[in-house]
């Protein structure tokens, strides 16, 4: 699939070995992962929100002294920035678990370690009650704060798709709970192309790595939280979402 332009002409580029160059006026903020009581991923709060510029540079490789933005400190790390992540839809790298009244769709190599999926007892196992309204409601929630797209629902009745709408914009995640700083939150369908030139599949939710440890290049799996990267910013504070 080659490049077509989104809505607004927002787009993000993977370079080879380089940064992510951000096109189009695409807003950029700081996003928190905030614990319930449990210390559970439970909300997001907005935290430093960074002009609007019509182009910018983020970093990928996981050095840069300016993050989130490139300082070319790919070059002189050496770093290998190869795209290693399918081509192939998240429909299809996907495995299925059908509940009463909704079905989930899980890709496992796209989880960005947010762990809303978490409280109360896993997503994976209140799915099997989603015909019962609070837990139904519950599943949605958890699926919807999922930033990388790993999780999908569909509603049994109708076959749709359940998705929320949001606007196109970029997420700098900050995990205080684990103490480390995450991927880049890319929301409402912003186009993601390849170094080669091929664009990927758009999604209204998707996480690219910024920490470079990815396996599963230009999208995060995680790796983050193992290396303990930290971008020098703060990592959100450890209160606690009500």
């Amino acid at each position: 699939m080659k490049a077509t332009s989104s809505a607004g002409g927002q787009r993000i580029v993977v370079t080879e070995n380089g940064p992510y160059v951000v096109t189009g006026h695409v807003p950029l903020a700081v996003q928190v992962i905030m614990p319930n009581e449990a210390g559970q991923s439970w909300d997001w709060v907005e935290g430093a929100v960074f002009p609007v510029r019509a182009s910018y540079k983020l970093c990928r490789c996981g050095q840069s002294q300016s993050a989130p933005f490139c300082d070319g400190s790919h070059t002189a790390v050496g770093f290998d920035g190869e795209e290693t992540a399918s081509r192939e839809s998240v429909a299809s790298q996907s495995e299925i678990s059908e509940g009463p009244s909704l079905t989930l769709s899980t890709a496992e190599n796209l989880c960005a370690f947010a762990r809303f999926c978490d409280p109360a007892g896993k997503i994976w196992s209140l799915i099997d009650r989603t015909d019962e309204p609070p837990v139904r409601e519950l599943v949605i929630r958890e699926a919807m704060h999922c930033p990388s797209g790993r999780l999908v629902l569909h509603d049994n009745d109708s076959g749709a798709e359940i998705e929320e709408e949001l606007p196109p914009s970029i997420g700098v995640v900050e995990d205080p709970v684990v103490g480390c700083s995450g991927p880049l939150w890319i929301r409402g369908g912003i186009t993601v192309e390849s170094a080669d030139g091929t664009v990927y599949e758009r999604r209204n939710r998707m996480t690219l790595c910024r920490c470079g440890a990815s396996a599963n290049k230009p999208f995060c799996n995680g790796s983050h939280a193992s290396v303990m990267y930290d971008d020098g910013r703060e990592h959100g504070g450890n209160e606690r979402a009500e």
